[in-house]
């Protein structure tokens, strides 16, 4: 979706920064106590971690303002152009239309690069190992395993379908010197491509995981299967949150919330009321 069509995923990071955190006083995390409400920015139109104020990412900022004794503040937007304008306009600096930053931000990669590009963020408190995956019809598709020469050599055949400008459109586009182009179909949404596989108008649709199992809404007609080909540069990552990086009493709660949130099983039953599989990072 948004976050992997975008050219932020470079080279994973195996974990959080492990920076100390400066020792100037926490005025932000002050400000929100007192006022006794968290606002959490989760994206717009992004089933099933969020959309039309349900979703995945929608119960974890609950959950985590529950965990702080807060009200939650659910803040929807739209993906701009980046992630590093993401990060601007949600966590640390705001956006004319849309005003002051939300206090967190989540579905943010754990990702080094990304971390040393936004210095007045603090990205951080992965709770979840996104994948790619492939769902399929198992007659005509076989288990995506080997190299890309291998286990793509059936779509020169059969149509696949990816989600425009996703990070599964560029890998097909390119991959096999372009052999694919021609049976890779786009669509807007990956629900979209899930429909032309319940139509028969496709074979397989490649995207993540958790959005593939969500618009699959426990159909067994597909299998579904990870894709974690060796010429794919990425094929998993870790998910996190992101708040000011002047702002460590606030990230230090939070991450202690999301650590009693994965280790009590509440993240798993979020993912799984939503018809998704968590994968704890």
């Amino acid at each position: 979706m948004l976050l992997e069509r975008r050219h932020f995923l470079t080279a994973l990071a195996a974990l959080v920064l492990a920076a100390p955190l400066p020792t100037l006083a926490d005025e932000q995390y002050d400000a929100i106590r007192k006022r006794g409400r968290l606002s959490v920015a989760v994206y717009n139109n992004f089933a099933p971690y969020s959309d039309a104020e349900k979703g995945i990412d929608v119960e974890i900022g609950k959950a985590l303002a529950a965990k702080l004794g807060l009200t939650p503040a659910i803040v929807g937007f739209n993906a701009d152009e980046d992630m590093n304008d993401d990060l601007r306009n949600m966590v640390w600096k705001g956006h004319y239309l849309r005003g002051d930053p939300a206090d967190l931000m989540l579905h943010v990669p754990v990702d080094k690069r990304l971390s040393d590009a936004n210095d007045k963020v603090k990205i951080f408190g992965p709770y979840h190992m996104e994948t790619v995956a492939m769902a399929r019809v198992a007659s005509r598709v076989p288990v995506p395993t080997g190299s890309a020469a291998v286990a793509l050599e059936v779509f020169t055949r059969e149509k696949i379908a990816v989600e425009t400008e996703s990070m599964a459109d560029s890998f097909l586009m390119t991959v096999l010197r372009g052999r694919l182009r021609d049976n890779v179909v786009h669509f807007k949404t990956v629900k979209e491509g899930v429909k032309a596989l319940g139509d028969g108008a496709v074979a397989a649709v490649l995207a993540n995981r958790a959005e593939l199992e969500g618009a699959l809404a426990g159909d067994t007609r597909f299998a579904l299967d990870l894709a974690a080909l060796p010429e794919m540069t990425i094929s998993r990552w870790p998910l996190g949150m992101a708040v000011k990086a002047e702002a460590p009493d606030l990230a230090t709660a939070l991450e202690g919330a999301m650590a009693e949130l994965v280790r009590d099983g509440t993240i798993a039953a979020i993912f799984k009321r939503f018809g998704a599989t968590h994968l704890a990072p």
